[in-house]
């Protein structure tokens, strides 16, 4: 998926909402701002992928302020948010595929732009999809070996648990996470942060320090495992705007909600709705 006009003003929020969590020192924050503002404006090309731009601007503004985790506080809190919310919704959902699609799907209400009163006031709330693939999604799963599972923001990790436990009636699971931090993407730290790390089984990271995943930064590991698979499960708007770009094979399932209108559009949903989509 690449750039829309919309577009820019989201990746300018990112800028000044990167900074101002990486330091509390004003001169070393209005320069990493003053950076950040350039690589928007030397990348921005709607014949760019969103998460390439966010990514150079992440590098940047960690190299200033010399913080690699500027998200650090705001993870910690999301996954105790996270943690109790998840306990409290779960047992509304069952343990059948299609219930515990919904749990996970709860969990991508997480967003680094909206307060945690309202992200709360969301996971409460019945999910409805507006693309429903998930019948198809079981289909395949009959048939497959390898399922890749490809993690997106700290907090979503209590909500992933029952489904990874679940897709493991059906095939081998191989749970992925961030090499390094980026934004609130979930890392191996995290993961121990939740005191979840070996409750996964096999978990490996992409590799990287970007939103979604660019191919030409990822692991050989990585590459190697989406290679084999033969399902992926991607969740989150930046897998999506990544893996959107490859020609579609119907092996990778989409599980998000299209929290921005240019991912709306794309997906031909209203804004904040939600999609299980086999693509």
């Amino acid at each position: 998926m690449k750039l829309s006009p919309n577009c820019y003003e989201c990746l300018r929020r990112l800028v000044f909402q990167a900074a101002d969590l990486a330091t509390d020192d004003q001169k070393i924050r209005q320069r990493a701002i003053a950076e950040g503002c350039r690589i928007l404006e030397d990348n921005f090309s709607y014949d760019e992928v969103s998460i390439v731009v966010a990514t150079k601007i992440h590098e940047v503004i960690k190299g200033i302020t010399v913080n690699d985790d500027p998200y650090k506080q705001m993870k910690q809190r999301e996954i105790n948010i996270a943690r109790e919310l998840c306990d409290e919704i779960k047992p509304r959902y069952g343990n059948d595929l299609k219930g515990l699609l919904k749990l996970a799907v709860q969990g991508n209400n997480l967003d680094f732009f909206r307060p945690f009163d309202v992200i709360k006031e969301d996971m409460r709330s019945e999910v409805g999809f507006a693309i429903d693939d998930s019948e198809k999604f079981e289909g395949k799963l009959s048939s497959a070996g390898k399922v890749l599972y490809l993690a997106d923001n700290a907090g979503e990790v209590f909500f992933d648990l029952p489904l990874v436990k679940c897709l493991r009636r059906f095939a081998m699971v191989t749970y992925v996470v961030k090499e390094f931090p980026v934004q609130n993407d979930v890392t191996v730290k995290d993961m121990q942060q939740a005191g979840l790390e070996f409750d996964f089984g096999n978990v490996i990271t992409t590799g990287t320090a970007t939103p979604g995943i660019i191919f030409s930064l990822a692991s050989d590991q990585f590459k190697r495992e989406f290679e084999l698979a033969d399902l992926i499960f991607a969740k989150g708007m930046g897998y999506y705007e990544s893996l959107s770009e490859l020609p579609a094979e119907g092996r990778v399932f989409h599980c998000l909600k299209a929290k921005c209108q240019p991912v709306a559009d794309s997906l031909g949903v209203p804004i904040n709705s939600f999609v299980a989509m086999l693509r």
